[in-house]
């Protein structure tokens, strides 16, 4: 029992001199993450590589690239699919972008997909919109709709660039709106439409002053679930600067707000979590 009390000590120096060197070297900041979430997928990807103890983890970093690259794919969460929660997506076409269509005949409407990760969410809004505009024979003015998808991860916004998809990234999605902003044969292509529409770039959330200017909508779904308290405080009062007042706020289906940003916000719709800036 010694010996083992005598280690721990020293595992858990070696667990922070790997996380300080993974946010050094690929700026990924781990500190602002919850703990248990850090470790368990940190752990996966030793056992994935059969490496015992961080220091030994650390050391494979720095002799393979790519085993780094799949890391950050792990700690960043890049699980998405195109229209992922089919019930939020049409309270989204119900609730937000119909109304501001109409209510913003003459404006641009400018759309963040924050933790976009490959590109589906950002990609899922777009044709959201397309639709709408469609159905109203407007889409002479869907040139006014800008969707920016922003992610930490390089080699996700990369993927999303290229809107070249698997099969298995439609599991939600509308057979319909496959067919029609899709390519018909794998990988399944993004319409042009659609990409002159969407836009990606390196964003830090945590870090980072918005990319842009006050949105109408933001969207930033199961991100907070992974961060300390102190680091969706911190994303709140972002949000809260980054909406126009009265625009809208989506975040994940087991996340909500609270603190005292929480009064910026009313809420539209408590089970697709959509709320709307004061």
């Amino acid at each position: 029992m010694a010996a083992e009390t005598l280690d721990e000590p020293a595992r858990e120096g070696e667990f922070l001199e790997l996380t300080d060197k993974i946010s050094r070297e690929r700026g990924f900041r781990c500190a602002n993450y919850k703990d248990k979430c850090l470790r368990r997928r940190i752990a996966v990807r030793m056992r994935a590589r059969g490496v015992e103890g961080y220091g030994a983890y650390a050391a494979l970093l720095d002799e393979d690239a790519r085993e780094f690259d799949q890391l950050i794919d792990a700690l960043t969460i890049n699980v998405t699919k195109f229209f992922r929660n089919p019930d939020v997506f049409d309270a989204i076409a119900r609730e937000i972008v119909a109304p501001l269509w109409d209510r913003t005949f003459d404006s641009r409407i400018d759309v963040w997909s924050a933790g976009t990760a490959s590109g589906e969410e950002a990609y899922s809004l777009a044709a959201l919109f397309h639709q709408h505009a469609d159905t109203v024979g407007e889409l002479a003015r869907i040139e006014r709709v800008r969707v920016l998808g922003t992610d930490i991860d390089r080699r996700s916004l990369d993927a999303a660039t290229r809107g070249a998809y698997a099969e298995t990234a439609f599991s939600d999605s509308p057979a319909a709106l496959r067919q029609r902003y899709f390519s018909t044969a794998p990988p399944y292509a993004v319409a042009e439409e659609l990409r002159r529409m969407v836009t990606f770039a390196r964003h830090d959330l945590l870090h980072e002053a918005r990319p842009g200017p006050p949105v109408d909508l933001l969207v930033c779904r199961n991100v907070l679930i992974y961060l300390d308290r102190d680091a969706q405080e911190r994303l709140f009062r972002l949000f809260a600067a980054s909406i126009v007042p009265g625009g809208t706020l989506v975040l994940g289906k087991v996340e909500t707000l609270f603190g005292p940003m929480r009064t910026s916000f009313a809420t539209v719709d408590p089970r697709a979590r959509i709320f709307r800036r004061v």
